[in-house]
Formats: C-alpha cells, structure tokens, sequence
C-alpha cells in the first residue's frame, strides 16, 4: 500500500492543510462584526425617530387657542412638523429594516438596491431636515424680536425646542448617512455590504 508522502522527495515536508475551525471561526467573527455595526445603524436610527418624534409633538401641540399664536400660522413651523413627521416616519421604517438584518443576517430588498435605497433615502431626508429647522431658526429669531414672543412667550420657547429636537435628530440620520454611505462604499469595491 503506497504512503501518503510517497510522492516527495527526501527533505520535503507535506503541504499543510490548515484545520477546518480556523474557517469556521474566521466566519463567526465576520458575522458578529456585521451584527455590531448593524447593531449600531440601528441605535442612530432609533435616536433620531425618538428626536422627531418628539419635534413633532413638540410643534403639533404648540396652540393654545384662537387667541394665541399657533404653529399653524407661520410657514416655517408647519415646515419644521412636516419634515420632523416625515423623517420619523421614515427612521420607523428603517427601524424594522435593521432588526430584519440583524437577526435574518439578509437584507429586505436585494442588496444592491438595499444599500443604495438607505443611503439616498438618509442624503435627501437629512437635506430635508437640515433645511426646515434652518427655516424654524430664522422665523424664532424673527419672533424673538417682536410682540408674538412678548405676549405669548411659552409659544416661543416651545417652538424652539420643537427646532432643536430636529436638530438632534438630523445630527442622528446624519450618523445613520455615513454608516449607509459606507456601506454603499464597501459594495463598490468589494460586492459586500460590509468590510469583512
């Protein structure tokens, strides 16, 4: 019965083959990578739906009666709850998209549509943000200034804080934008989602 290593020559050593469970832990570390880095997509999602969320309210509920000033009144107000609405909406959506990820390990959508749908969805709606609490910034200055503010002040300081919950949570989507913007990055060199 011929050896094995009747093939070498003298001197020679067997080629090694390395061990099967290097492979397998080589897989399991990639795959925990990917659930903590979608596990942190998920955290800024989740901070910038409660952030909205709570804009949203903040300005919907800032009317006190015919009497008072309501956000109705003012065109940027209603821009800063329609925005706020909007990107919370939109953060619950893709709330369920991460724990699908997490926990399938598959994305909802083919993946090349996937990373692309994230990252263009985070760009527009973080613009869209950006510029209706711009629009809030401006009009609360304005207002600062004149009678709204001085006959109705608790008007005043809660549109402001409606603003700058938006703001919080356009710092938030904008976190969720570099991560999506990474993974449409990865995708491109490497056919993956995420550098593994």
């Amino acid at each position: 019965m011929p050896s094995p290593h009747q093939g070498l020559r003298n001197g020679e050593t067997p080629p090694r083959v390395p061990p099967h469970h290097h492979h397998h832990f080589h897989s399991t570390v990639a795959v925990q990578k990917l659930r903590r880095f979608n596990t942190l997509i998920l955290v800024f999602r989740f901070a910038a739906f409660c952030f909205c969320l709570t804009s949203t309210i903040f300005m919907a509920t800032n009317s006190r009666g015919s009497n008072y000033p309501s956000w109705r009144d003012f065109e940027a107000f209603r821009f800063v709850l329609a925005a706020n609405a909007i990107v919370a909406l939109y953060s619950l959506a893709e709330i369920g998209v991460s724990v699908w990820e997490i926990f399938r390990g598959t994305t909802v959508l083919p993946e090349i549509v996937q990373v692309w749908f994230d990252f263009g969805h985070d760009q527009a709606f973080a613009y869209l943000l950006l510029a209706a609490d711009a629009a809030g910034t401006a009009l609360a200055r304005t207002l600062g200034g004149s009678d709204t503010c001085t006959d109705s002040n608790a008007f005043c300081v809660q549109a402001d804080i409606s603003v700058a919950l938006g703001y919080a949570g356009f710092v938030f989507l904008g976190l969720s934008s570099l991560l999506s913007g990474f993974r449409v990055v990865c995708f491109m060199v490497l056919g993956s989602r995420f550098h593994i």
